[in-house]
């Protein structure tokens, strides 16, 4: 499933795209939304706003278009009504004189007005972002401390979209190796040193990994290990997806279990319990 930073990534590359030009057209593949088609031509756009997950178009007619690429959706950028030749099922296309953005295989697509998405089960329950600029640590040390939370597991506690919005499981196995938390803790058996190392982490490490394409590793060693002509899995993660391979920082096998339902990954030396 894509996490933030794919989201984000995504939002920046349909912004670039439709803003700020008219748009000719749109295609809903769902009946029930096919009305807006007509409602939402000639409009332009007026922001592409990543919500954690999520997707929010916004118009100047003052309504948006929510999806929600779930675990199969994708969308591409193309020359206006140029469409790829792929088995996916075309849900939205948003078309003007010269791009066209298209999301295949996401189910979950909505119009929204302002108060519908102030109401939305979704949205209105989000946590902190950790891709907006406004979230500072300090938020998310007191999101840690806050009693709804402090005695979760991180297995899922730092999956749950109510807490921090963005993260997901790459995200969440590097967040706790850098700061050399065992996943089997909880915030409340934490010292304070290293709550604050997981909240600088969550913001520090998603921002890294939109910022470079998904690399969560140290930059200058995932550098010196591509330049070496190691695969992108080899270098891409501190542990995600490296179990039984050698830390980057002690040697020490990495570690993969079952947590929270998905996978993760830590270093048993690195993440003392």
């Amino acid at each position: 499933m894509p996490e933030g930073p794919e989201i984000k990534r995504a939002a920046d590359a349909i912004a670039k795209a439709v803003i700020p030009r008219p748009v000719t057209s749109i295609f809903f593949a769902f009946n029930h939304l096919k009305p807006f088609e007509q409602v939402f031509e000639g409009q332009k756009i007026v922001g592409v706003k990543p919500q954690g997950k999520a997707l929010l178009i916004r118009f100047d007619n003052d309504l948006s278009i929510y999806s929600h690429n779930q675990l199969y959706g994708k969308w591409m950028i193309r020359a206006a009504h140029d469409y790829p030749q792929t088995g996916r099922q075309l849900r939205l296309a948003i078309h003007n004189e010269k791009k066209s953005a298209l999301l295949y295989s996401a189910s979950d697509i909505t119009v929204l007005d302002d108060v519908a998405i102030a109401t939305h089960p979704f949205l209105s329950k989000l946590g902190l972002d950790v891709l907006d600029p406004a979230t500072t640590i300090a938020q998310i040390i007191e999101r840690f401390h806050d009693k709804r939370f402090y005695r979760r597991g991180f297995p899922a506690l730092l999956l749950d979209q109510h807490f921090l919005c963005g993260l997901g499981n790459y995200l969440r196995s590097e967040v706790l190796f850098v700061a050399r938390v065992h996943p089997a803790l909880r915030p409340v058996d934490c010292s304070a040193e290293q709550i604050e190392k997981l909240a600088a982490g969550a913001i520090a490490v998603t921002y890294q990994s939109y910022k470079f394409n998904g690399i969560t590793n140290d930059l200058q060693l995932a550098n010196q290990l591509k330049q070496a002509g190691k695969r992108r899995r080899d270098y891409r993660h501190y542990v995600f997806g490296r179990q039984g391979l050698p830390c980057f920082i002690c040697g020490v096998a990495i570690v993969k279990e079952e947590m929270g339902g998905r996978r993760l990954y830590y270093c048993p030396n690195c993440q003392r319990k």
